[in-house]
């Protein structure tokens, strides 16, 4: 008997961080990759990678937040490929600046259209074939804040929070038709994005790390993946406290996000 052959992947934000790093993780041979990211250098670097370790890679330079081309490309790759596993990672943030000045409205728009509108506008583009098909998995790229807000980063925290909030929606709608919804909620990963975060980053995981957390978290088809465990159980017990208190708790975690 042969066995069935590795689903195909389509992974948002490929190019560095947790992107790059699920990408390998989950390069294998038989298996085929879609990888999307704006960066070419750096995204061709990812598929040179995961092809040396037997997959079969397509590559797009695609900025998510345009949704036309993004669902163009998503659903030709899908059309020769069926597409088993969308993983919507990609991401930016922000946040106070060095000196303390709030973040501008550029800055806080720019998260909110790639962190949530990009997502929403990658699951789009494969949502339709998944439901036809009724099979497949979409995983969306949260965070901790998104369990709780952090106060020196409004902006990235909706973005983030929305998506926890989008996944929980979708995951009640498409259970049903065979399609499973899991939302990730890391902690701090060592990625270009955290080097910019100026402040104490407890409980770090390199990316490789969160990688492997998070493709077993899928395969196990979890709701959600939160790690690293305390900080995710801090985060949530932080809304059983007065919101004075809880709030003051959170400024003393205070930090600046460096210019890109």
């Amino acid at each position: 008997m042969t066995s069935r052959p590795p689903g195909a992947v389509v992974l948002t934000g490929a190019s560095s961080g947790i992107g790059a790093a699920l990408a390998l993780t989950y390069a294998e041979p038989g298996r085929t990759l879609g990888l999307i990211a704006r960066n070419k250098e750096r995204l061709a670097a990812t598929a040179n990678a995961c092809e040396s370790r037997g997959a079969k890679v397509f590559t797009a330079s695609l900025d998510v937040t345009e949704a036309a081309p993004l669902a163009s490309w998503v659903r030709d790759f899908d059309a020769v490929t069926p597409v088993e596993v969308l993983i919507a990672n990609a991401g930016v943030s922000g946040g106070r600046r060095p000196d303390g000045a709030f973040e501008d409205l550029e800055t806080a728009i720019r998260q909110l259209r790639i962190n949530l509108e990009g997502a929403v506008n990658s699951v789009d583009a494969i949502l339709q074939p998944m439901r036809r098909r009724r099979h497949g998995h979409i995983v969306l790229m949260s965070s901790l804040s998104g369990l709780r807000a952090l106060p020196d980063a409004p902006a990235y925290s909706a973005s983030k929070s929305g998506l926890l909030g989008y996944g929980a929606a979708l995951r009640g709608s498409l259970r049903p038709e065979g399609i499973r919804v899991t939302v990730v909620c890391p902690g701090f990963v060592t990625s270009p994005m955290s080097q910019r975060y100026l402040g104490a980053r407890p409980g770090e995981l390199s990316a490789e790390r969160a990688a492997r957390i998070i493709r077993r978290g899928v395969e196990r088809g979890k709701a959600r993946v939160v790690f690293p465990w305390h900080l995710g159980v801090a985060m949530r017990a932080s809304h059983l406290l007065p919101t004075i208190l809880s709030d003051a708790i959170m400024r003393r975690f205070g930090f600046r996000i460096a210019p890109e």
